[in-house]
């Protein structure tokens, strides 16, 4: 009979199935089963197990009491569990099963789930064999080296679940490692990363604070040079200054959780790593209709590269930009990399040419006015290969289907020059209408240009079920699945709009009596129009909007009847206030993910959604106000 042993928290053992023999238990008798399940060959000499837990006794008598204790081994686990071969006492190999064993063997598989749910308290806790000195120093010793392999096992799945999206998972994960060794810095750091992406950047800053206070506490040693670097990256993301709501309602970002898409994340994080292990630059394609997720995800992968050390910057396109040559790149420009090391290796005339397209690059580099500009495909090569000697790059287009023609077709080229230098490029984009210059990107990556092009799907049946279960944790399994079927319904699979309905479900929206589906059949998101969508989503969106506050509201409507982009100017000059007078509410939107900001102005996250605000927060005199107090025909 096999005997099963979980030593990793309170001993428990089971013989065949059953609760072990009282006997069995006796403290050395324990001691004994467990010491040699844990050596090697699962074997000793009998003058080393005599010594080891009889060693107050003279040899004879610790010889009797070891043979006593073998008796009751055989007793217990059957007559052929142990072995003797001339003074070695073995186990035979299948007659112990350890968790710790089975959590070493999935480690080393490769399989953190298996490992992580192995993963327990500390090894044998509360156990002891106080008169056997010499156990007891194994004991300490098999402790330090079992806690270090269960916090590899739950610091390795947080890791693995934070890189599929679920930030919450990892953040639990990562707590659990941390209570078993506060001090531990991998545990920490995966917890400020988990906390960080999923956007509590403040409880990210706590934790790295109580692992200061654990260090000093126990070596008296400060965290090392990677978790330092960390909590400074963490510092330097944006602040938020949200206008104070009222105290039913909250602050919390309207940024979905990731789910159905963490094999996708998966790709689209292995080819940033790999441009990095590698140091070439990549390509990432990421394509869908309208609503499934893209700008999520490019959103994903910004949060976890700028924790990396990369400097990032990012853009949208908007339908005018197709007629500004070049618009695209010069909009990328004009993001986070005039704050990146390395640019002092760049050319008076690279820095020339990024001044004559960005606003940025002129108040960094007052005198690049008085130097013959470089063109801006070559400017911001050799400003991009500069950065990068320094740290890897990532430029983030969202929308790039809207992008001007030049743009798209410089890509290929620009990525090409920049060989042995790690630079990400991620675009966005629509499947339909074709554009040429992106086919042909598409095309390359993955044989002439490394990376990855990822499709997005709508949310099968599945993924809004657990979208509704992270949402209603508290609901019974038969009310969740009713949900679930409603919302995939009304949804149609659309991530934008299944997040938008269950938020409002969660303020009180009654779904009740609302029978039509959407989209009409063979009609994507980006095809329909707000009379298509049905009462539920259109439902959904009123709520949701009247959740934020008054200045937010009135930001946001004037927001949407102004054209494409609007900047923090022209909202304000609609509005008829001062910019500083909406700057909050402003950070309000864009936290609460209605809007999305880049140095060119603000644009919707969802073009239907800006429509229907439009067309059903907005009354005809309040457009007619709002575009002619912004210099715009009614």
């Amino acid at each position: 009979m096999r005997a099963e042993i979980r030593s990793l928290g309170p001993v428990q053992v089971t013989v065949g199935g059953r609760p072990a023999p009282a006997e069995l238990l006796w403290r050395k008798n324990l001691a004994l089963l467990v010491y040699l399940a844990r050596s090697d060959h699962q074997a000793r000499a009998r003058d080393h197990l005599t010594a080891l837990l009889w060693g107050d006794k003279d040899q004879a008598a610790g010889r009797h009491s070891l043979n006593e204790a073998l008796r009751v081994l055989r007793r217990a686990l059957g007559p052929d569990a142990l072995l003797t071969r001339g003074d070695t006492v073995a186990l035979e190999p299948d007659a112990v099963r350890l968790d710790v064993d089975a959590m070493e063997a999935a480690l080393q598989a490769g399989d953190s789930a298996t490992a992580e749910r192995l993963a327990g308290g500390e090894f044998l806790e509360g156990f002891g064999v106080p008169d056997s000195s010499d156990f007891e120093d194994w004991l300490a010793a098999e402790r330090l080296r079992c806690r270090a392999r269960s916090l590899d096992a739950l610091v390795g799945r947080a890791e693995a679940v934070l890189r599929a999206g679920d930030t919450g998972a990892a953040r639990d994960l990562a707590e659990r490692a941390l209570a078993l060794d506060p001090a531990s810095e991998r545990a920490a750091r995966a917890a400020m990363r988990a906390l960080a992406i999923g956007g509590d950047r403040a409880a990210a800053l706590q934790r790295f604070a109580a692992l200061e206070a654990a260090l000093a506490d126990g070596s008296g040693a400060l965290p090392g040079a990677d978790t330092q670097a960390l909590a400074e990256r963490i510092r330097r993301e944006r602040v938020w200054k949200h206008t104070p709501l009222p105290s039913h309602q909250s602050n919390a970002a309207r940024r979905g959780p990731i789910v159905g898409r963490s094999a996708e994340l998966a790709r689209m994080l292995d080819a940033w790593a790999e441009c990095v292990r590698r140091s070439q630059p990549a390509a990432l394609v990421i394509e869908g209709e309208g609503g499934v997720g893209k700008t999520r995800m490019l959103d994903e992968l910004l949060g976890h590269v700028r924790l990396e050390g990369a400097v990032t910057s990012a853009a949208r396109a908007v339908e005018s930009d197709r007629g500004v040559p070049l618009g695209a790149l010069a909009a990328l420009a004009q993001g986070g990399l005039v704050e990146g090391r390395g640019l002092a290796g760049a050319s008076p005339g690279a820095l020339a040419g990024l001044a004559a397209a960005a606003p940025a690059w002129l108040e960094r580099f007052p005198a690049s006015v008085r130097e013959a500009p470089a063109p801006l495909v070559r400017a911001l090569g050799e400003v991009l290969r500069c950065l990068g000697d320094e740290q890897p790059v990532v430029l983030a287009l969202d929308d790039a289907h809207q992008a001007d023609a030049e743009s798209l077709g410089a890509i290929p080229a620009l990525l090409r020059d920049l060989a042995g230098v790690p630079v990400l490029l991620a675009l966005a984009a629509l499947p339909f209408p074709r554009r040429p210059e992106l086919d042909g990107l598409a095309s390359r990556v993955g044989r002439e240009v490394p990376g990855a092009v990822v499709r997005l799907e709508r949310l099968q049946l599945p993924a809004v079920a657990e979208l509704v279960a992270g949402t209603f944790p508290g609901w019974g399994a038969e009310q969740r699945d009713r949900l679930a079927r409603r919302i995939s319904a009304d949804s149609a699979g659309v991530a934008l709009l299944a997040v938008e309905l269950l938020r409002a479900v969660q303020a009180g929206l009654d779904l009740a009596g609302v029978s039509e589906q959407w989209p009409r059949p063979f009609h994507t998101l980006t095809e329909t129009t707000p009379g298509d969508v049905p009462d539920a989503v259109v439902a959904a969106v009123r709520v949701s909007f009247r959740k934020l506050s008054p200045v937010a509201q009135e930001a946001l409507a004037a927001a949407a009847v102004l054209d494409g982009r609007a900047s923090h100017a022209d909202i304000a000059r609609a509005l008829g206030r001062e910019a500083d007078d909406i700057a909050a509410a402003l950070d309000e939107l864009e936290w609460q993910r209605w809007l999305a900001a880049e140095p060119r102005g603000y644009t919707f996250t969802a073009r239907l959604v800006r429509e229907l605000v439009a067309r059903d927060m907005v009354t005809p005199g309040q457009r007619r106000r709002l575009r002619e107090r912004a210099g715009l025909a009614p």
